[in-house]
């Protein structure tokens, strides 16, 4: 919203020709900035508890940095997802606490006084599955969870995670992620008293089809309870998680 615009709507509210339910209104669906190829996003924190993520792959360098530098300019922090080291150290050079996570394929830039809340629990089926996983903490660790892990224990070993089973029962929500046959959510999902997320990975042989067996196989679980994100998707899934874990205990 321009200066323009909030002054008038600022003073349709002083004045008692516009309620203030209806001003909230307003302010939660604008503004956005038009910087030609992209139009920012500037009150999604305002409707969601979190700001417009970059998604990086598809984009060029240039559009991403200047996406980035327009987000900069109102929020903290910034997530850009799917990213190169090329891209992590184009985002650096706006801010020098941009931190940029491997595996995740992520670059961050955390609220330093945020304090982590909750328990979100991300677990693996096995370790070529950890990408993912690791795309899911990183997304609901600076949305502000606490997040713990527990990777690779999938049901060719399930003894692996029956040892530690207690450490299901104190996560407000678990994210699952699995490649291959994909069972791992619906086992957890029969042990866990809190909601499942599941995740299916590309992680498998030729008949595993890129993800597509794993994603069907989640999709007719037999426990209740679990809810399914696309393939490879482990950003979905640590906003769903997060947005789960930090709601209100009744």
């Amino acid at each position: 919203m321009n200066p323009e615009a909030l002054k008038r709507l600022l003073t349709d509210v002083r004045a008692g020709t516009l309620p203030v339910e209806a001003a909230i209104g307003q302010l939660r669906t604008l503004p956005y900035e038009d910087i030609g190829f992209a139009s920012v996003d500037h009150h999604r924190s305002l409707r969601q508890g979190f700001p417009e993520v970059i998604f990086c792959e598809g984009k060029t360098l240039v559009q991403i940095r200047a996406i980035a530098k327009a987000l900069l300019k109102h929020h903290r922090p910034l997530l850009a997802t799917r990213a190169t080291r090329q891209v992590a150290m184009s985002i650096k050079r706006l801010d020098r606490r941009a931190v940029y996570h491997d595996e995740a394929r992520i670059v961050a830039i955390r609220n330093p006084k945020q304090r982590l809340q909750g328990h979100v629990l991300v677990i693996t089926a096995g370790t070529s599955d950890i990408p993912v996983a690791e795309e899911a903490r990183v997304t609901a660790e600076v949305m502000g969870s606490r997040v713990e892990t527990l990777y690779d224990v999938g049901v060719a070993g399930i003894h692996r995670l029956l040892e530690r089973q207690n450490r299901l029962m104190h996560a407000r929500v678990v994210v699952v992620v699995a490649g291959m046959d994909g069972a791992l959510p619906s086992v957890v999902g029969g042990l866990a008293p809190c909601p499942v997320v599941a995740v299916p990975t590309s992680r498998g042989y030729g008949a595993s089809f890129g993800g597509l067996a794993a994603l069907l196989t989640m999709l007719n679980s037999c426990a209740a309870g679990v809810g399914v994100m696309n393939i490879d998707n482990g950003f979905g899934a640590g906003c769903l998680a997060h947005r789960i874990n930090v709601l209100e205990q009744a």
